[in-house]
């Protein structure tokens, strides 16, 4: 999250900004509320614990992120991103090793990537990765409490308990990170070395001699 907000910084990820809706300043915003909260005791909520860097900030940012998506076909997606990445980190926690020793990567970072890559692959847009990302995530790891708590087990559930580094953040900002990647790699086959003439503006990328056309 820091390295993501140097880069922020240098205006790399202005472009990824653009399309989320969010400026630099609301970007710098969020990865400080996010790093900082992360460091607050989780929240008990019965037998559910929230933590609030982890968890709260960013499903508050994929509420804003679905309200101001521009048509219901893309809200669609974004659910559709979110409930298909919850089934697949799901099934990742079911079949992985119950130990992370026993694993090659922390898991956080591979259930991370996996969602990262379903999110985009559905959403196919920089909004709809992060809510696919985020949102699966905190789907698969509901789910699979709550399949404990059906077998009489009482067992907390602990929402984006790690903070910043929870797999809940890592799989919403790798997935901006894919979906912005993919998109100025298609873009670059398509336009060759011909450099964009779009502007962003109003909160949409305009093309200035359609407009000049018209």
């Amino acid at each position: 999250m820091i390295v993501t907000g140097v880069l922020i910084a240098f205006g790399v990820g202005q472009r990824a900004l653009d399309r989320l809706r969010l400026t630099d300043t609301q970007a710098f915003v969020v990865i400080a509320l996010t790093i900082a909260l992360g460091f607050v005791p989780a929240i008990p909520l019965g037998r559910v614990q929230v933590n609030l860097g982890g968890c709260v900030v960013p499903l508050a940012l994929c509420v804003y992120l679905f309200v101001k998506a521009d048509t219901a076909w893309e809200k669609g997606r974004s659910a559709l991103a979110a409930v298909v990445t919850g089934g697949v980190i799901w099934a990742m926690m079911r079949f992985l090793p119950n130990e992370p020793e026993r694993m090659w990567t922390d898991p956080n970072w591979l259930y991370g990537l996996a969602a990262a890559a379903v999110a985009w692959v559905l959403g196919r847009s920089r909004r709809c990765a992060f809510i696919g990302g985020t949102m699966g995530v905190l789907l698969a790891q509901t789910a699979s409490v709550i399949l404990v708590w059906m077998r009489g087990v009482n067992q907390p559930l602990t929402l984006g308990g790690a903070g910043a580094f929870d797999a809940v953040v890592i799989a919403g900002v790798l997935g901006v990170m894919a979906a912005e990647l993919a998109g100025e790699i298609t873009e670059r086959i398509v336009r060759g070395k011909k450099r964009p003439s779009r502007v962003f503006r109003d909160g949409a990328f305009v093309d200035p001699g359609k407009e000049e056309r018209k």
